[in-house]
């Protein structure tokens, strides 16, 4: 066997041996290895939502292993555990910090040896910690996908009830959706990431280098607060030009579970969508907003305006969804401003 197959196999077993120690509340929640026969030129690495599971990430974990690369989705610590939980017996979440980065830099190490490039990923608390590594390890990540990030709610009564009330929640699933993982968890849980992201803004104003960012929001998400969001890319932007931040319109109605239609989502592949856009170009905000500028009011096509900036090797196909989606007015604003 090959040194590639050997860790492939090796990764798997010993994952697969944890896992069932743990006894699982179902095959779902087990970690999920989308690998192909040898290694790649890129590998994703994504982390679930909070009280969720692998599986809320193969939608879009399936896209990119058709592309050509490796996916691996790891079950988050405490979590997808069988087991009668409720308020009085809560599912065993990790309530600090420390768990959660160890856990994210154990597997960023393992992934290295799947791809030249590593991509990391995640929604809501899985985004955030998503995010914390793109701070400490910013030399071995390729690019960030931040989908959702939990930096704080949306909502400033529920804020104060996630920091100091230790009651347990129980998710309340829109009709036609479902929910994976876990029902419910005690607030303490979810104030780990909440930390997490406060202390995420607090460090990105004084640090000298981050991995290049792509946050995805959505205007209908009430779960998390978008002004805190924008915060986030602005200093992360200064720090790595590279960095990316859209949020979708109200319009889509797209949720704060964004990864798949099973979760409400239905526009679930223009997220994938945006996300392969951005893994696969090579160009600056800065330069999708003039390629945007050029295509909505010059008339021209988006191959010949980026053949003209000489960006044709660096712009994926996927970019001219992206771009369909930018507001104009926005754009108009922005060029005028800058002119």
């Amino acid at each position: 066997m090959s040194d590639y197959s050997n860790i492939t196999t090796a990764i798997v077993r010993e994952t697969r041996a944890r896992e069932k120690a743990l006894v699982l509340m179902n095959d779902k929640c087990r970690s999920r290895f989308l690998l192909q026969a040898q290694r790649t030129t890129k590998v994703c690495l994504f982390f679930h939502g909070f009280t969720a599971t692998p599986e809320q990430f193969m939608p879009i974990g399936e896209a990119f292993f058709q592309a050509g690369y490796n996916v691996v989705i790891p079950l988050l610590p405490g979590h997808g555990i069988a087991g009668d939980w409720d308020g009085d017996n809560p599912p065993p979440l990790p309530e600090e910090q420390r768990v959660y980065q160890e856990f994210g830099l154990y597997w960023l190490e393992q992934v290295q040896a799947l791809g030249e490039q590593v991509v990391i990923g995640g929604l809501s608390g899985g985004s955030t910690l998503a995010a914390w590594l793109a701070l400490e390890r910013p030399h071995s990540i390729h690019r960030a996908l931040l989908f959702a990030p939990y930096l704080s709610n949306s909502n400033l009564l529920v804020d104060f009830i996630v920091k100091i009330l230790p009651i347990y929640f129980q998710w309340r699933t829109e009709e036609g959706a479902i929910s994976y993982g876990y029902d419910g968890f005690v607030m303490p849980a979810l104030r780990v990431f909440m930390d997490m992201g406060q202390d995420i803004l607090e460090r990105v104003k004084t640090s000298i280098a981050a991995a290049p960012c792509f946050i995805i929001g959505s205007d209908s998400d009430r779960a998390v607060d978008e002004n805190e969001n924008q915060e986030l890319y602005e200093s992360l932007v200064k720090l790595q030009p590279k960095c990316w931040y859209y949020s979708f319109d109200k319009v889509f109605d797209i949720p704060h579970n964004m990864m798949t239609k099973a979760e409400g989502n239905e526009y679930q592949d223009l997220v994938i969508a945006v996300a392969k856009a951005y893994v696969d170009s090579d160009v600056t905000w800065k330069e999708v907003e003039e390629i945007a500028y050029q295509m909505l009011f010059q008339g021209k096509t988006c191959d010949a305006i980026v053949q003209e900036l000489g960006l044709t090797s660096r712009v994926a196909p996927d970019l001219q969804i992206l771009i369909s989606l930018l507001d104009k007015s926005t754009i108009v604003a922005k060029h005028h401003s800058e002119s």
